[in-house]
């Protein structure tokens, strides 16, 4: 996310850099304090964890990609008192015909009323890959993945990972975080983390949020994102700015020859 206005006093900026020194220490203590207090519960990981996980992963994508489903997407900028200023909300479904093959179809026009932020193409790539990330076979190499122990998490004993990518490259955007990994196989539950890198130079500010997203079990066998939810503050050179993203994943529906028809052609008799 880009800030919508870029003035800013000496002494502002001053104060920003100090504030968010401040909160990256604050991130950076409590990441820190977690990921410590995982270590403590300890134990050797399961051997080829990272592999096991990838090729769950990988099962869980492919299964994903032949499931139709809708994508509510809604961000929130507020004000220094704490009042919502403005909104972005985007419905749309993501479905399937011969013609065009997957595609996402808008219901209705986006609505934007956002005055202080502005969404980046970053956002909108973030929002379709990073945060349901999924960790598949083709994404694991770019990866360093560390085991944190062992935890429930939504009512499943779990295996604690924590990934990150080996290197930044070029106009690619990556996950980094915490997954927590069924144990009885190997299913990602649960992801909190943020999508890297964060863009700052002399002539832009580009700014993502740390999020958790909760999957839900489908059919009985594949853990799909159902809700992705950030609440988090932004520090611009500007000043800074919090924001709330909510993503929801909703009416799953695995389709076969009759409902590629129904998706594809919904007006036709």
């Amino acid at each position: 996310m880009n800030a919508a206005t870029h003035k800013v006093t000496q002494t502002q900026s001053s104060e920003m850099k100090y504030g968010r020194s401040v909160r990256n220490i604050a991130l950076i203590v409590a990441s820190a304090s977690l990921l410590a207090a995982l270590d403590m519960r300890g134990g050797q990981p399961p051997p080829h964890l990272l592999k096991k996980i990838a090729q769950r992963e990988a099962q869980n994508a492919y299964a994903r990609d032949n499931y139709t489903y809708r994508q509510t997407v809604t961000v929130e900028e507020f004000n220094d008192r704490g009042l919502i200023t403005g909104t972005y909300r985007d419905v749309r479904d993501v479905v399937f015909s011969k013609e065009k093959g997957r595609y996402e179809e808008e219901q209705g026009q986006p609505r934007n009323t956002l005055k202080r932020i502005k969404l980046t193409k970053e956002d909108f790539e973030d929002i379709r890959n990073i945060q349901p990330f999924l960790l598949t076979n083709a994404e694991a190499p770019l990866y360093d993945a560390k085991y944190k122990g062992e935890e429930t998490m939504d009512g499943y004993p779990c295996f604690v990972v924590h990934i990150e990518p080996k290197q930044i490259l070029s106009q690619q955007r990556f996950f980094q975080g915490l997954l927590w990994v069924r144990q009885s196989d190997f299913a990602v539950v649960r992801s909190e983390g943020q999508a890297v890198p964060q863009i700052e130079s002399l002539k832009q500010e580009n700014l993502f949020p740390h999020f958790t997203t909760i999957r839900r079990e489908i059919d009985g066998k594949w853990f799909f994102p159902v809700e992705t939810y950030a609440d988090d503050t932004l520090y611009f050179r500007t000043g800074p700015q919090r924001m709330r993203v909510i993503i929801r994943y909703s009416n799953y529906k695995s389709f076969g020859a009759d409902s590629v028809i129904r998706y594809s052609e919904p007006d036709k008799k």
